[in-house]
């Protein structure tokens, strides 16, 4: 009988955890917590680059903070350009006059959470507006348009 009822309250414990999800990550919510109750950074960031030209897109993550991290090429230089920005990640107003110029078939991105809110931010170079809010952000997104990095190594 002791033994029926130790698997029994081995069964309960074990399947109390999986339901509680067990750090497994999951959704963020509005306050930067995930399901798992463990906060995400205040300036957490996810960068998906397409350069237009047939290669698959890359995808970099990025931290800034006290450390610095993530796959980003160049994470210390991205973090240290974004932090002097003031709104970085702030869409371009939709009454916004822009040159008709084009720029490339580039676009990437971005998604997380900077300062605490939340970002996601679609980029491009179609038109004067754009060109100039994509070289805003200058080292975030790495890759000097048109060239394709030397890979190390």
């Amino acid at each position: 009988m002791k033994v029926v009822a130790a698997v029994l309250l081995l069964a309960g414990v074990l399947l109390g955890a999986c339901a509680g999800g067990a750090g497994t990550g999951g959704d963020v919510g509005t306050d930067g917590s995930t399901a798992s109750g463990v906060a995400q950074a205040e300036d957490d960031l996810r960068i998906e680059l397409d350069r237009g030209d047939g290669t698959p897109p890359e995808t970099w993550t990025l931290t800034c903070g006290a450390r610095v991290g993530g796959t980003h090429p160049q994470a210390e230089a991205a973090c240290t350009h974004l932090a002097g920005m003031s709104e970085p990640f702030a869409p371009l107003p939709e009454d916004l006059v822009c040159t008709e110029q084009y720029g490339g078939p580039q676009t990437a991105h971005v998604t997380g959470r900077w300062n605490g809110e939340p970002v996601d931010l679609q980029l491009s170079r179609v038109d004067g507006c754009r060109i100039s809010q994509w070289d805003s952000l200058g080292p975030l997104l790495p890759v000097p348009v048109g060239e394709r990095p030397v890979p190390l190594g």
